[in-house]
């Protein structure tokens, strides 16, 4: 069993570090367990604190940004929503340090994985949702993730670069591109790819490789993105 000292101390450090008090200290400390310590542990309320922080974060970037389109506020909540991201805000809240993790984990270091630290955030805001609904859980997203809006990557720099180039073209009136699969190399279950990014209007080609074809074109695409006029490239 956790200590009540320990448990109390948990609930404490979520009301200064999430600005909510917890009514069931029971879902707290769940959602601060991690499957290695016991089995009343947090992953169904991480499989609901993922589905409220993206309902959440949908509705803060859609009053943020009236005028985005509906790919331009994906992108920015995939990037707000991250496993990266998460275990930032995570991090940045002191969150491992209550953390409840078996001793392997412990030994491992596993309250620094970023893994298990952006699982257990969204286990928190799924115990908060269980605990008191979805606008207090909603108004912890906006006290933990809100700050972030405004030090959010420009749109245009969130998209891949076959986007990019696609729509540097079209701004001009000019051919898409045409990329062509130049060879694969190396073993069935490590293939390395070439393909080629061309633009026959503006007299361009680049090569790209990587360990798939998409990621090949992207980095074609990049490569070619760099070596067009500075005024056709656009943000990003």
């Amino acid at each position: 069993m956790i200590p009540l000292r320990e448990s109390a101390g948990a609930a404490a450090w979520v009301e200064r570090a999430f600005g909510y008090a917890f009514r069931d200290a029971a879902l707290c400390e769940t959602a601060l367990t991690h499957r290695s310590a016991k089995s009343d542990h947090n992953e169904r309320l991480e499989f609901l604190g993922d589905s409220i922080l993206n309902c959440a974060v949908a509705r803060l970037l859609y009053d943020a940004h009236p005028q985005a389109d509906e790919g331009a506020l994906s992108r920015q909540r995939a990037a707000l929503v991250s496993g990266e991201t998460l275990a930032q805000i995570a991090t940045e809240l002191g969150l491992g340090e209550h953390l409840r993790l078996g001793s392997g984990e412990l030994k491992s270091g596993g309250f620094r994985r970023a893994s298990i630290l952006a699982d257990a955030l969204e286990a928190v805001l799924g115990a908060i949702f269980l605990d008191s609904g979805f606008a207090e859980a909603a108004a912890v997203v906006r006290h933990i993730i809100g700050p972030r809006l405004s030090v959010l990557a420009a749109v245009g720099s969130l998209k891949d670069p076959k986007t990019r180039l696609q729509e540097a073209l079209q701004a001009r009136g000019i051919a898409l591109p045409v990329y062509t699969l130049t060879g694969v190399s190396g073993e069935a279950h490590a293939q390395a790819f070439a393909v080629s990014c061309e633009v026959a209007a503006l007299g361009l080609a680049t090569l790209g490789e990587g360990g798939s074809r998409r990621r090949a074109e992207q980095v074609a695409a990049e490569r070619l993105l760099a070596e067009l006029p500075a005024d056709m490239r656009g943000p990003g």
